[in-house]
């Protein structure tokens, strides 16, 4: 079965603030339990800060620890669920991005290293949790009262969030190199061509035309920020794509490899073994306890 896109309307009662959502975990979790207990992925971004309990949560085939201190970012499209060892508290948020945009006039949401093209962040742990917990508290306290000017209060919300784990974050890694000119940019743009045209376009020069720039130029911009080619982008596209079907879909491994441009099996098996250290069919033994239950 195909891996459900949930909305933002699944979640939230009507009366309530349109495309954005805000709720204490355990109250999301006890409400939501059929619709989140599985694989599934969003058209929204979500965040979530977690006060009690432990488990895990998979995003795109990348298992994390959870522990309180715990905050996670997910970006539509994602692929990801939650197994959980013990109850779990916190505060879990999510807005689309019309939202975002239409009540911030200056700041986009790909500022935040959480959201960066590419090098975004799934994860972090936290140990100001008094601080952070109060951010929430004043988030979820408009969400639940009408209030005038709801929707303006409830950005510069997150935007409070957003920016206090940026700071906690930024403070143990160097962010520099996103910063030189119009590098940033391109890699945003080169994100967005990559994903609309990876199924059928695998070569570098193909998407460096595509942004008026050299290969050499793009190849240059990719490595320097991100420490791989570009070829290693677009493989990277492809191998998550390919994982998500095997897993998710019920397609056979034939058609998932046609479904990916390929119309030679034996050498998307090739392709596909030689960038994750498994054939397509090990992948799908593997990872049968999850497709079992999709």
């Amino acid at each position: 079965m195909k891996t459900p896109v949930l909305n933002i309307d699944q979640f939230k009662p009507a009366e309530l603030a349109d495309e954005v959502y805000v709720n204490r975990f355990s109250d999301h979790l006890l409400k939501n339990k059929n619709l989140i207990s599985k694989p599934h992925s969003h058209d929204f971004y979500l965040c979530v800060f977690f006060t009690r309990g432990n488990g895990i949560h998979e995003i795109d085939f990348n298992t994390y620890d959870i522990n309180p201190g715990s905050v996670f970012f997910i970006k539509p499209g994602q692929t990801h669920f939650w197994k959980f060892d013990e109850k779990p508290q916190g505060y879990i948020f999510f807005h689309s991005k019309a939202f975002y945009e239409m009540y911030s006039l200056v700041h986009q949401l790909e500022i935040f290293p959480f959201y960066y093209p590419y090098h975004n962040v799934s994860q972090i742990h936290i140990d100001f949790k008094n601080e952070v917990q109060a951010l929430f508290e004043n988030v979820l306290d408009e969400y639940v009262n009408t209030r005038i000017l709801r929707e303006l209060k409830l950005l510069n919300g997150i935007n409070a969030i957003y920016i206090q784990l940026t700071r906690m974050f930024t403070s143990t890694i160097d962010l520099t190199k996103y910063s030189k000119s119009g590098y940033f940019k391109i890699l945003e743009q080169l994100e967005q061509a990559i994903n609309t045209y990876f199924e059928k376009e695998k070569l570098p020069r193909f998407y460096a035309d595509l942004l008026h720039i050299t290969p050499r130029h793009l190849n240059r911009v990719v490595h320097e920020t991100l420490d791989k080619t570009t070829t290693q982008l677009i493989a990277d596209r492809v191998i998550l794509e390919a994982r998500r079907l095997i897993v998710h879909s019920e397609r056979s491994l034939s058609e998932i490899a046609e479904c990916l441009g390929f119309s030679d099996y034996a050498y998307f098996s090739r392709y596909f073994k030689s960038n994750t250290g498994l054939s397509p069919l090990a992948f799908q033994k593997r990872y049968e306890h999850i497709s079992k239950h999709s």
